[in-house]
């Protein structure tokens, strides 16, 4: 046996026990870390070989991991941008440089410019809905964008899209051609208006006109107009209807029979086209009654709170109520979470043991549930961390022991020649 290699085995001895109390140390001053996830060491031994005469000591070796894919404790919060995955997937977020990372650290606050960063100065990545859709690109991250409350803020909509239903009133008397509204003319005879109010592209109120009028049995004619263009006495209007329509009825259970389906195309003055629907329509005994008369959209006004669903799907509520689908946030996942590299902010990179990365949304092929007022609490835990950090202490001072020996012995064989 070799006492320089008894020394050299006690040296390595020791270094393995440094490695493990930092990771101790790394983990004791992170345990109030949103999103930490504990590191841990592990041990291996290198064996050389040796004759059946004499032992050759080797030495061991130490590999650091980090449990990324264990679930911390939820804690809840009072702010709606504090955010938490439970169960599988991380936040995608980026540096002042635009590079993607991976996080399940979700305290985010607005910056000075609206985006949401994280504690590390990490911007919140999401996918913005335009009309409704979201275009995903599964297996990278473009397309994904920073997340800004201020890009949505005194915004307005155009309206696109509404519900009008009525009960007409089966007795009405009919009137005859040329006296309809759809004529426009000074002799316009209806039976029944209702005014709606609409919106522009620019978030301008665009009051709509519609006029019901009885045709004749079980048939009826709805007209609309813009009603900026109304005369001083209603009609002649300065231009043509937007739109009209023949409605007709079943005459035994008063049920809108045409048309099929029941909705009308309406040009917005300077806006868009909106889908009226008018299904429930329908012809019964008694007064001109408004069931519903619903229209989205809205003039501009500013937000009043952000909230998040667990679907990942983002809401910036007005101060008229609205709430209106802004961004979608997904949740990002790799074959093996803990083979992640792990880097200086809470964030995490793939590596070759990890595997790429796959984009998708909460819910969706085992990705977990996002939670607003949430955070996700370090995996650390006080109490293993300071028996770890005992025991290793106790490593160290053996392994130095020997190496004490080793020395000692070491100065008997040099001064043997004395």
């Amino acid at each position: 046996m070799s006492l320089y290699g008894v020394m050299r085995t006690s040296t390595s001895g020791m270094t393995a026990q440094a490695n493990r109390l930092s990771a101790v140390a790394d983990n004791i001053a992170n345990s109030n870390t949103t999103g930490y996830k504990r590191s841990f060491t592990e041990f291996s031994s290198l064996i050389i070989d040796a004759n059946a005469s004499s032992y050759t000591p080797g030495s061991v070796s130490t590999v650091v991991r980090t449990a990324i894919s264990q679930q911390g404790n939820l804690l809840g919060t009072t702010s709606t941008t504090d955010l938490a995955v439970r169960g599988n997937g991380f936040f995608v977020v980026s540096d002042s440089d635009g590079t993607p990372y991976l996080t399940r650290a979700g305290s985010f606050v607005p910056d000075s410019e609206g985006n949401l960063v994280n504690a590390a100065g990490f911007n919140l990545m999401g996918y913005p809905i335009i009309n409704g859709q979201v275009n995903v690109v599964a297996n990278g991250y473009s397309g994904l964008e920073i997340v800004n409350v201020d890009d949505f803020a005194m915004r307005s909509n155009p309206t696109t899209q509404g519900e009008f239903r009525v009960k007409l009133p089966d007795g009405a008397t009919a009137v005859a051609p040329p006296n309809l509204p759809s004529a426009n003319q000074a002799s316009a005879t209806y039976t029944a208006k209702t005014s709606l109010v609409t919106y522009d592209n620019l978030g301008n109120e665009v009051i709509l006109d519609v006029y019901l009028t009885k045709t004749g049995n079980g048939t009826w004619q709805m007209a609309v107009f813009d009603k900026s263009a109304a005369g001083p006495n209603g009609f002649p209007y300065t231009s043509g209807p937007l739109t009209t329509a023949n409605l007709t009825f079943n005459t035994t259970t008063g049920q809108l029979t045409a048309p099929n389906p029941p909705s009308l195309s309406i040009p917005v003055p300077n806006g868009q086209t909106m889908t009226l629907d008018i299904g429930g329509t329908s012809q019964l005994a008694g007064d001109y009654t408004v069931v519903d008369a619903i229209v989205n959209g809205n003039a501009p006004v500013s937000i009043e709170k952000v909230n998040f669903g667990s679907d990942g799907v983002v809401y910036a509520t007005y101060e008229n109520g609205n709430k209106v689908p802004v961004f979608k946030i997904p949740l990002a996942n790799v074959t093996s979470p803990d083979n992640l590299n792990q880097l200086t902010g809470n964030v995490f990179s793939t590596s070759p043991d990890s595997g790429d990365v796959q984009i998708g949304f909460p819910g969706a092929d085992g990705r977990g549930s996002i939670l607003s007022n949430t955070l996700e609490q370090s995996t650390v835990d006080m109490a293993t961390e300071l028996t770890t950090m005992i025991d290793a202490q106790r490593g160290y001072t053996a392994n130095s022991k020997v190496f004490q020996t080793g020395a000692e012995l070491m100065d008997v064989l040099v001064n043997l020649k004395r």
